[in-house]
């Protein structure tokens, strides 16, 4: 068996930065338990795979298929950057001449459509809760000024004191391990670490900034983390009083996110793209 496999860098224009992501085309059906030995196969935060619909549909003409995505240990019911990196082998490779594409997926339908030289991701909007403060391991001693919960994603948000620096952010050594070893309710899938952003300095004009661990899901960081945007979104557009904001993730890879909040309860996230690798699994 063949199949089409592509690699994209999601919510980067660069090569080798942003966010990874396998994007499998499935001409047929494929055995349930292939999808999760290609993943681990690949090794990368997320494998997304394409499937048609109906047995006429078109990569390059149909406007919808179905959409899933596979950690190396398991499946996952949102992935953002896997999205942007399915919209774009579409769009980008096989020339799908529809302005809108849909697809059908665990978080129900997902659109992504072409904007100018970003691909914009119509997402599912979570809203978080305050949760009461706790021994907070995996950020060590840090001064922890906000701590949520979204019950929708099994996320917990733990917003780092204003006082603190982006630099502070990006050289914070993370236990996500231990947080792993402390967090066994099955409560929490993903912790997501957020701060302000600097109205001055070199990186003026990001609205803020976060690092994603899913040690869960056999991520220990994500390096640019959609659907953790989808409950950052809300988070800090209540905050700061905005619907159109600039975010930037802060891994070693780094990727940058624009978002705007919909009049509909949902939220568009825009990203570039950058694909690195063409082939085929052959097996």
């Amino acid at each position: 068996m063949q199949i089409p496999i592509f690699t994209v860098d999601a919510f980067t224009n660069r090569p080798f930065s942003g966010n990874p992501a396998a994007v499998c085309l499935l001409e047929n059906g494929l055995d349930e338990d292939l999808h999760q030995k290609i993943a681990t196969e690949m090794n990368l935060s997320e494998t997304a795979f394409i499937r048609k619909l109906h047995p006429g549909d078109d990569f390059s003409k149909s406007a919808c298929f179905g959409l899933r995505w596979f950690t190396p240990a398991n499946e996952v019911p949102l992935c953002g950057h896997a999205t942007l990196a399915a919209a774009a082998v579409l769009f980008h490779i096989q020339k799908n001449t529809n302005s809108v594409l849909t697809f059908m997926t665990l978080s129900g339908e997902l659109k992504a459509r072409q904007a100018e030289d970003h691909i914009v991701l119509d997402l599912p909007l979570y809203l978080t809760y305050p949760q009461v403060s706790q021994n907070f391991a995996a950020v060590g001693d840090m001064i922890v000024q906000d701590l949520r919960y979204s019950p929708d994603t099994k996320k917990l948000l733990v917003r780092l004191s204003d006082a603190y620096e982006r630099s502070v952010l990006e050289e914070l050594q993370v236990s996500a391990q231990r947080f792993l070893s402390a967090e066994k309710t099955g409560k929490v899938k993903g912790l997501i670490l957020t701060l302000k952003g600097n109205s001055g300095g070199e990186h003026k004009g990001h609205d803020f900034y976060s690092r994603y661990f899913a040690p869960w899901y056999g991520i220990a960081e994500d390096p640019v983390t959609g659907s953790a945007h989808a409950v950052l979104s809300s988070y800090w557009s209540e905050q700061l009083g905005k619907k159109e904001m600039l975010a930037f993730q802060c891994s070693r890879r780094g990727g940058q996110l624009k978002i705007s909040l919909r009049n509909d309860g949902r939220v568009d996230i825009a990203g570039q793209i950058a694909i690195v690798l063409k082939g085929n699994l052959t097996f």
